[in-house]
């Protein structure tokens, strides 16, 4: 996995070329700590109450297992973001870099990659919910889902465990980079994890793409069949022959246009950082076709795609409300306000998307 566990080598030919070629500047030591400061801060708040109102909900449907999984693996990602910082601003001792080599890097991509398998399950959810509203649930279908969550977690945890265990070198100067920590096992196992790690990217990518253009269909074909029916219920106003919209269709506009949340946040967080990836990836494997300008400015902009990424931690709150009345029904009850609360927003306030 990327991130702080690459760093390639620069030529150090001259103090012009270190200046040049260094990535300590005010974006990487400055501006990325104060953001992901932030980003600790709301998310951390976000993620323990969303936690919170998640675990009290029974796990009934597809839906909530991944939700579940989905809060689990923020409030990890989020924990994370404070040893970037430090290690970012350059106030981290040799001990915690060596920490954040290890561990915090390889925990903050492993939540981002479970994260990205869960989109895609509740993709196909959705889409199941969308083209087959009234398919029941049984208790041994929840239970396989149950299972393949935990499947998915032990994949990946054994996936990225030889990057913790392999990350032993002991670092023999101050400038150390995280691939200075790794034997050459490790750097081999770092690549297949790369690589795996990509094969999930597009895999949910292309899934999530299918998904939603079903979904899309199925809402065009029932928004065009309600206009039909709606038409023929209207009531006549004045001479001018003025109609009155049902109350109904515009709140189920609402409730449609809710479910595409999953694709904005999918899009949003993870796709321009794996798109940045490639360039990135070539100015480290192939650095005598980039000079030190173009090498920074890859890394750049891969930290800022990274920093999207880390926005899943705040953003998927937002779908844990618009999407789920179970979860609004129990954060309003903590909270001690009318049920009916921004149901404007939501667009109803009796039907759900949890089930």
């Amino acid at each position: 996995m990327e991130g702080n566990t690459t760093f390639p080598v620069f030529p150090t030919n001259s103090s012009f070329t270190n200046r040049s070629c260094s990535r300590d500047n005010a974006f990487k030591t400055v501006v990325l700590p104060v953001l992901y400061s932030c980003l600790f801060l709301v998310g951390m708040s976000l993620n323990c109450l969303a936690a919170w109102v998640l675990f009290h909900i029974p796990s009934r449907s597809y839906f909530i297992i991944y939700l579940k999984n989905i809060v689990v693996a923020d409030v990890i990602m989020t924990l994370t973001f404070p040893f970037k910082v430090l290690s970012d601003s350059n106030m981290a001792t040799t001990n915690l870099r060596v920490f954040v080599c290890r561990v915090s890097s390889v925990l903050f991509y492993l939540t981002m990659y479970i994260s990205i398998l869960f989109f895609g399950l509740i993709s196909i959810d959705r889409c199941r919910k969308t083209l087959k509203p009234f398919k029941g649930l049984n208790a041994n279908r929840l239970t396989w889902r149950k299972l393949l969550s935990g499947a998915i977690w032990t994949f990946l945890l054994i996936l990225c465990l030889p990057n913790v265990i392999l990350t032993c070198k002991t670092p023999t100067s101050p400038d150390f980079k995280c691939s200075d920590l790794k034997t050459e096992n490790g750097l081999y196992w770092h690549e297949v994890v790369n690589d795996v790690c990509q094969v999930i990217f597009w895999v949910n990518l292309v899934t999530v793409l299918i998904c939603y253009t079903l979904i899309t269909k199925e809402l065009y074909k029932s928004y065009s069949r309600t206009k039909s029916h709606s038409s023929e219920g209207t009531v006549p106003l004045a001479p001018r022959g003025e109609t009155i919209r049902r109350p109904q269709e515009t709140k189920r506009k609402k409730m449609n246009a809710n479910v595409f949340l999953i694709l904005a946040v999918f899009f949003v967080c993870f796709v321009p950082f794996h798109f940045a990836r490639v360039p990135y990836t070539m100015s480290q494997t192939r650095p005598v076709l980039f000079d030190c300008t173009l090498k920074l400015f890859f890394f750049q902009l891969k930290e800022s795609t990274l920093f999207l990424s880390s926005l899943n931690a705040v953003l998927d709150p937002l779908i844990y409300f618009f999407l789920c009345r179970s979860f609004r029904a129990t954060l309003f009850k903590t909270l001690r306000l009318p049920s009916g609360t921004c149901s404007w927003a939501t667009g109803t306030r009796d039907s759900s998307d949890c089930a």
